[in-house]
């Protein structure tokens, strides 16, 4: 239990000090591996919200004009299936008077 708690407070010199693991290339275990993993397939994840929310900023600027910093960043803290939401109904958008409906 101590070693759970110490963990995160703990460099990964002195976990490899500790654990009298300094022969062993971290990069070849499998904690290392899935840890990296994982932060890969989160890395993808917000790259693909943030490149949504992107897109809808450019399409949302292209049809009802310049956006202020408040929408913008409504528009940035919609969940997937807000946006994918905004999406649709910007189709039918015809000025900003829409998407401030919408927003409501």
């Amino acid at each position: 239990m101590t070693l759970v708690v110490a963990l995160p407070n703990l460099s990964l010199e002195a976990i490899r000090e500790m654990l009298d693991i300094t022969q062993v290339r971290v990069q070849d275990t499998q904690f290392y591996k899935d840890v990296f993993q994982k932060g890969q397939e989160q890395g993808l994840e917000q790259g693909l919200e943030r490149g949504e929310s992107e897109l809808l900023l450019r399409l949302l600027t292209r049809r009802c004009g310049e956006l202020s910093e408040e929408q913008r960043q409504r528009v940035k803290d919609l969940s997937a299936p807000q946006r994918e939401a905004l999406a649709e109904a910007l189709l039918e958008f015809k000025g900003m008077e829409d998407f401030q409906a919408w927003l409501q």
